[in-house]
């Protein structure tokens, strides 16, 4: 069996760069002790928001509409919607102390339904299938980098022939780093993550952080459902295609051990495996157990960690824990 090993490792980050987004902010919303598993919903509503903007924006335009322009506008999008959705997470687990995982999943269930609901409503409105122009499409899944960056031997192929997206998701993890290390601020978030009543003892708005990070995060994540959308589903709204995304960004989380740089070697990975199936098949091996392996490497790891118990390997120790101030 011949195997195509950079076209795999370049189909990994390809697929791995949804779940970039929606790991990294899954990070950072549980950094401050909030605990979403709706990230699938999430997805969902950045997916067919992100999608819905772009076709809009097209057929509006017409010939005269611009790539770069409409990626914009499908990220605004995305993200407003991601930010709308992780805005009534926020009020029922933050301000009226819901349970956490109760609402995270009733907010899977609510995020599936409205992005299905508002795509097929807009299918049946046009007669036709939600898509944009070819032009408009290339922008979204063409390499952005120079050619003769692309062309360099072996390097470029492997590390830049790739969507804006891919880039654009570096970009916000590394700046998630340097934000929760080297900076006041994200000492404060880390600190509200760990203990609410110490940081709130030492002056810091305790809900303000939990609402900010859980309203950036939940956009960051409904990034990646418009990515997924418009990278890997050619632009055309599927809701096959984002089935399961959300939940395998909640459990990489666990295996990228809440730093927000292993989620680049951690997508990528995972993205690998759940390509495996098609890129590197075994005859006596059905595709369902390719499938379910994210989710034993995920069980392992978490073993793992649960065994060595070292401190900086574990999550905030207020993670999922409504705050109340009077206990204090």
């Amino acid at each position: 069996m011949n195997i195509n090993i950079i076209g795999f490792i370049k189909a990994a980050i390809l697929n791995g760069a949804p779940i970039m987004f929606g790991t990294s902010g899954e990070i950072l919303t549980e950094k401050s002790g909030n605990m979403n598993l709706g990230v699938e919903g999430l997805m969902y509503m950045g997916g067919a928001f992100g999608l819905i903007a772009a076709f809009l924006y097209g057929n509006t335009m017409g010939s005269s509409a611009n790539g770069f322009v409409c990626i914009l506008i499908a990220l605004v999008s995305s993200f407003v919607a991601g930010v709308l959705g992780a805005l009534i997470f926020s009020f029922l687990t933050i301000t009226l102390r819901a349970n956490q995982n109760v609402t995270g999943l009733a907010l899977t269930i609510f995020g599936t339904a409205v992005g299905q609901f508002a795509c097929e409503y807009l299918r049946v409105q046009q007669g036709s299938y939600i898509s944009v122009s070819t032009e408009l499409k290339n922008a979204f899944i063409n390499p952005v980098m120079p050619e003769f960056l692309q062309n360099i031997p072996f390097i470029g192929e492997l590390l830049f022939q790739y969507n804006i997206f891919v880039y654009l998701g570096f970009v916000i993890v590394i700046a998630m780093h340097l934000f929760m290390n080297y900076s006041k601020k994200g000492l404060y978030l880390r600190s509200v993550g760990e203990s609410p009543a110490v940081a709130d003892a030492a002056g810091i708005d305790v809900e303000k952080y939990k609402y900010l990070a859980t309203l950036i995060g939940g956009g960051i994540s409904a990034i990646g459902g418009m990515v997924s959308i418009m990278t890997l589903s050619g632009c055309v709204w599927s809701k096959e295609g984002l089935a399961g995304t959300g939940w395998i960004s909640v459990a990489l989380v666990i295996f990228c051990l809440w730093k927000p740089l292993n989620s680049v070697w951690g997508s990528i990975l995972f993205g690998g495996l759940l390509i495996a199936y098609i890129r590197l098949p075994l005859p006596f091996l059905p595709a369902q157990i390719y499938k379910i392996v994210p989710y034993i490497v995920t069980i392992i790891v978490l073993i793992l960690v649960s065994i060595r118990q070292k401190r900086e390997n574990q999550p905030p120790a207020s993670l999922g824990i409504p705050y109340f101030r009077e206990d204090r």
